[in-house]
């Protein structure tokens, strides 16, 4: 039987240093950005390392997911209409790497707004 350390059980309650917690934040943010999928493993890992800028890009990705999605099912206009989403992605993933708060041009206001339930 292998031996399992005593601090084993508190592994996960390991108090981080300041710079630790910003970058688990940064990391949690630039995850939500990459699919669903990749937004739900940010949840996951927000769950245990929650910080304002991590909820940020959680509620704006989540945004954009869903924003995708809905111009994907509407025929050319929604695909054309679907580049400005990319591009939207691009500002978001970008000043998620940066660790800054900026709001995707114009629906981010609407996402920080309405996709509340995440804190």
């Amino acid at each position: 039987m292998p031996h399992i350390p005593s601090d084993y059980e508190n592994v996960y309650e390991k108090k981080l240093s300041l710079a630790e917690r910003y970058k688990m934040a940064t990391l949690v943010a630039v995850i939500s950005y990459f699919t669903l999928i990749g937004w739900v493993v940010a949840m996951i890992i927000y769950d245990k390392h929650q910080s304002s800028l991590a909820s940020f890009h959680l509620r704006q990705s989540l945004g954009l997911i869903i924003t995708g999605a809905i111009l994907s099912l509407i025929p050319l206009v929604g695909w054309v209409l679907n580049i400005g989403v990319i591009l939207a992605w691009a500002v978001g993933i970008y000043s998620a790497i940066q660790g800054q708060e900026y709001k995707v041009p114009l629906l981010g206001d609407f996402y920080q707004k309405h996709l509340d339930f995440i804190q």
